[in-house]
């Protein structure tokens, strides 16, 4: 089974991804999906620039895909993670699980975010609505790796 990994910075039918996962296939018993989309909990950003190294991003990615593969038995695994500016709203990650069970395809699918969330290769820039106080363009900012991340990757590191 080789996991579908893609970084674009096209927007993704999560519909679509879900289909090609399980065309044709009378194996899969349940399919997990995640969508993840650009949050904006204050009212304050205008859109968050996500930038990557091209092959290095995928590169991991399908090293995370590989080691949830060795861990679960999945009958498929999709990952598409985009890049480029994202406006408040709009979908950024998606992932999906296919297995027999559905506590495989539930527990790869947490585990898989778990990953991306901390060891994925993004860099995530914050572009505020607020102008700035001098020249007037929209304030930004590097944001910053969170422990509650990197807390939420330990628990599978049993």
């Amino acid at each position: 089974m080789q996991p579908t990994i893609l970084v674009s910075q096209d927007d993704f039918d999560a519909a679509v991804l879900t289909a090609r996962m399980t065309e044709g296939r009378t194996d899969i018993g349940a399919v997990v999906s995640f969508t993840g989309f650009c949050r904006d909990e204050n009212k304050t950003l205008q859109a968050l620039e996500l930038e990557h190294y091209p092959g290095m991003a995928e590169a991991q990615l399908a090293r995370i895909a590989a080691d949830a593969v060795q861990r679960w038995p999945l009958q498929g695994v999709t990952i598409v993670h985009r890049s480029g500016l994202i406006k408040a709203g709009e979908q950024i990650v998606f992932v999906a699980t296919a297995s027999k069970h559905r506590q495989a395809a539930f527990e790869a699918a947490e585990f898989l975010m778990d990953y991306l969330k901390s060891d994925a290769p993004f860099w995530k820039k914050e572009h505020l609505i607020t102008p700035a106080p001098k020249n007037g363009d929209p304030q930004s900012g590097w944001v910053k790796a969170k422990a509650s991340d990197e807390d939420m990757k330990k628990r599978w590191q049993d």
